[in-house]
Parts: C-alpha cells; structure tokens; sequence
C-alpha cells in the first residue's frame, strides 16, 4: 500500500496521525488567537488611572470645564487661569497616565502666567473606553483647542500644546490641523500608531512569539481600519514651517527615542531637540521633574511669550 492509499484510508496510521495534527494546529490557531485578543484588550484598555482629585483640592485655583467631544460624549477639564487674555498651554497626557500626573508641569506654567488646561483622553483617568493610540486622540485634542479659542480669558490666536507619547503624537498632528496652535512641545513621539503598539507588545513579554506577534499587530490593523485615510506624521511636519517645536528623546526608551529624533530631523525650522537619560514624565524624581518643567517652560518663553494680547472694542 503506497502513500497515497493510506491516506485515503480512514484506518491507516499516516491519516490518523495527520488528523491529530489538523486538530491540534486548530487548537493552537485557536489558543493564539485569544492570548492575541486578549493582549489587543489590554494595550487598548488602559486600566484606569483616575484619582478623586477635584479642583478644590488643586493649586493654583482651578476651574472645571464641562464640554463635549463629538461621538465621544461629556468630559471635563482643569482649567487653570494666568494671565488674563494671555496665551493657553493644553497638557495631553501620555499612555496609561491621566491628567493629574502633570500637575507640576501646569504649576509651573501657571505660575509664570500662562493659562493652563489639562484633560484625559478616552480610556485613561475617569473616561471610560478604549484607546486608538493616536487617531482619535487628535479630534479630542483638537476639541480642547477649539474649546480654549472660544473663552474670552485668553488670548485664542495663541495656543500651546505639549503632549507625552501618544499624547504627542496627537499634540503634533492637532498643530498640524489648527492654525491656532503656535508652539508645541512633544516627548517620546512616535511616526505610526503601530509603531508604539509594538513598543508596548514587546513590553507584554509575547513579542517573541511570532505568530501571537503576528495576530495582536493584525488585530490592531483591523481596530486602524476607520483611521486607514490618514498619513504618518512625517506627512504632516510641512504644515508647522515657522510654529516654534521642541521634541524631548529620553534615552532609557531608546524605539521611541529614535524615533522622537527621526521626526526632529524632518521637521522644518524653527525647531529644537532635548535628550534625557531618563525613560517616562512618571519614573522621574522631584529634581528630574523640576529640570524637566524649567525646560519645558523655557521653551514655550522663548516660542510664545506670556504677554496679554491687547483687547480689542468698539
């Protein structure tokens, strides 16, 4: 009996055996594809970071800001005030971080005038839901500009931004869109939402798997798939020719910090890079916090200058 005869024997050994192994690349398929949904879960679903902090409770006598992002739902936001009708610094928080863990950052500008305003992206502090690492990030970004642009307490031609990450990343392509942003301020950005959900894979410890690697970067391809339309941010740097930009590497990330770079390297003029040694906003002690700030700070003097814009009347 030749090869081909045992096969199509339902008795032989060789089909038998082919059959076990059918089912058990099945199961495999099938145990992969979970451990991959999973981990898509959970880089998508930050667990959340909220705290009970109120305004109250705050510094610098901030307010509460009620607004809506479109077909997100309600939010609200710590405003904090400056300077009357000076410009406005919008905070967008890094990954699995939230508005509270840059409070020094907007003490720091407050205190030398500026008017501050930090909120939580979807999915992180007390916003429930998901992350999509970026795209959606930059319409709730742009909200809040527009939402600053609209008081009649700062001055809504000048509008700063600083974000961490993902934070960044819709930091820069929000100063992209709107003319209103004049400086921006950007650390451990990144080209590609993929390229940061590969960061994050490699973080979970399954990267080294390949097909489980292979089924969570398909699962966020297809997560992606409403966001397909828009370009890299490297598509984007020519819109912010003469907008003043500090990009911030920290070398203890070094995926991020090359690509922090690689951006600054395309990006038009004005521009300015900062390397730390240190790996995220939230790892660092008081005096790497305090350095950090001082030079964030001194950026946005040198960008956008905390005067009053004159008021105009009838």
């Amino acid at each position: 009996m030749d090869f081909l005869e045992e096969l199509s024997d339902p008795s032989s050994p060789v089909r038998g055996a082919l059959n076990i192994l059918l089912l058990l690349t099945l199961l495999l398929g099938v145990v992969g594809a979970g451990i991959a949904g999973y981990l898509d879960y959970r880089i998508l679903h930050p667990v959340s970071t909220s705290n009970s902090l109120t305004p109250d409770d705050l510094l610098g006598h901030p307010s509460d800001v009620q607004y809506s992002v479109p077909n997100e739902g309600a939010r609200d936001g710590w405003f904090f005030p400056g300077l009357r009708n000076a410009p406005v610094v919008i905070l967008c928080h890094g990954y699995r971080s939230q508005r509270g863990d840059v409070l020094t950052l907007a003490t720091t500008l407050q205190e030398n005038q500026y008017n501050v305003f930090a909120f939580d992206f979807s999915g992180h502090g007390k916003i429930p839901g998901s992350t999509t690492l970026g795209p959606r990030e930059t319409t709730e970004v742009l909200t809040a500009v527009a939402l600053m642009a609209s008081r009649s307490d700062v001055d809504k031609t000048r509008v700063g931004l600083w974000g961490a990450n993902m934070g960044g990343y819709a930091a820069l392509a929000a100063a992209a869109a709107d003319r209103r942003v004049t400086a921006v301020a950007v650390e451990s950005v990144y080209e590609d939402p993929q390229e940061f959900f590969a960061v994050e894979l490699d973080r979970s410890g399954y990267s080294s798997l390949p097909v489980i690697s292979w089924m969570c970067q398909l699962g966020f391809r297809i997560e992606q798939l409403p966001y397909r339309g828009q370009p890299p941010l490297s598509a984007r740097l020519s819109a912010l020719a003469r907008i003043p930009k500090l990009f911030i590497a920290l070398r203890d990330n070094p995926v991020l910090a090359a690509s922090t770079l690689r951006l600054y390297n395309l990006s038009p003029e004005p521009r300015e890079q900062w390397v730390m040694p240190q790996a995220s906003y939230l790892l660092m002690s008081n005096d790497e916090k305090k350095t950090y700030d001082n030079n964030v700070l001194s950026f946005f003097l040198r960008a956008m200058p905390p005067t009053a814009a004159p008021v105009h009347t009838r």
